[in-house]
């Protein structure tokens, strides 16, 4: 795509959105979901932190940040118990 055509539609979807607004709902679920995202990984850190005296390591991926952002601390718990009996 053609830098001048990318300014061009920057410069006039800047003011109509300015102008008419944006969407909250949207807005708002997504700044949700990301919200959860960054709390599920912060308790995955500090479960891998205190769950390495017994040897515990969930991995931080995609995968187990959804699972625990979803699922909030019994998703991260859950993750742990099927690290402990499976893995």
């Amino acid at each position: 795509m053609d830098p001048v055509l990318v300014i061009l539609l920057l410069g006039l979807a800047i003011p109509f959105l300015l102008i008419v607004g944006l969407p909250s709902a949207p807005i708002k679920w997504v700044g949700q979901l990301l919200t959860r995202l960054i709390v599920a990984v912060i308790l995955l850190f500090f479960v891998n932190l205190f769950g390495a005296q017994f040897g515990l390591h969930v991995p931080i991926n995609g995968f187990t940040a959804v699972v625990s952002g979803l699922l909030g601390v019994p998703g991260v718990l859950s993750l742990a118990a099927i690290h402990l009996w499976l893995l």
